[in-house]
């Protein structure tokens, strides 16, 4: 078998190459970046006809699985990939599956929209182009998502597990932390969280992250 991630750290495609390398997978990597608009050629609109990244190539003895969408790509490692035995990055349990499904989906559907849209008006666009007002909203929006996390953090803390699926870092979190990063230039609404930015410290504290920073320098 062999295995192909199409797209650059800097953009969603973090996830699947976060998770890949926290499983300890032998991958290659495309940094295919969207920005020039190879996204938009024939050859990966045949992969992806979205033209986004990331795009997952598993050659498998059965057949060729061509995947889309970060979340799954990176809930597709972690379930064919991983060994769930309790230790590493895959769920060991349905508790813990569900946990996965259950924060990768709402991380998509309440918080990064809003989360990206502080990181593009507070960091990475130019600053004349920043709309201060645009990011304000966004983060006004993120209190809300960010109250539930806390809470769910919190009720975590209580049972004994300083992590959302359990007592050891996932999926889940890998998930839920690739697009609370986003959000870290929104430094005072974080402050006001202490247990999830707490969280999110240690997520970006792991040694996978450090490569996932140096794929983002190399582009």
């Amino acid at each position: 078998m062999s295995l192909t991630i199409y797209g650059i750290a800097a953009s969603r495609a973090v996830r699947p190459l976060w998770a890949a390398t926290e499983l300890g997978l032998d991958f290659a990597h495309v940094p295919l970046r969207y920005q020039e608009g190879a996204t938009r050629a024939p050859e990966f609109l045949a992969l992806n006809p979205n033209g986004h990244i990331p795009v997952l190539i598993d050659e498998r003895p059965e057949g060729q699985v061509v995947l889309w969408e970060s979340m799954a790509c990176t809930l597709y490692l972690a379930r064919y990939y991983g060994r769930a035995d309790g230790v590493d990055i895959s769920p060991a349990t349905p508790q813990e599956d569900a946990q996965a499904l259950r924060w990768s989906f709402w991380t998509v559907t309440e918080l990064e929209k809003d989360a990206l849209t502080v990181l593009m008006h507070r960091r990475v666009m130019p600053e004349a182009q920043r709309k201060g007002d645009l990011a304000d909203a966004a983060e006004k929006r993120l209190k809300q998502p960010l109250a539930v996390l806390e809470s769910e953090l919190l009720a975590q803390q209580a049972r004994g597990c300083d992590w959302l699926a359990g007592p050891r870092f996932t999926v889940a979190d890998l998930c839920v932390a690739s697009v609370l990063a986003w959000a870290l230039p929104a430094r005072a609404l974080l402050a006001q969280h202490p247990v999830s930015s707490a969280w999110l410290e240690r997520c970006l504290a792991r040694p996978a992250q450090q490569a996932m920073r140096a794929l983002a320098r190399k582009g």
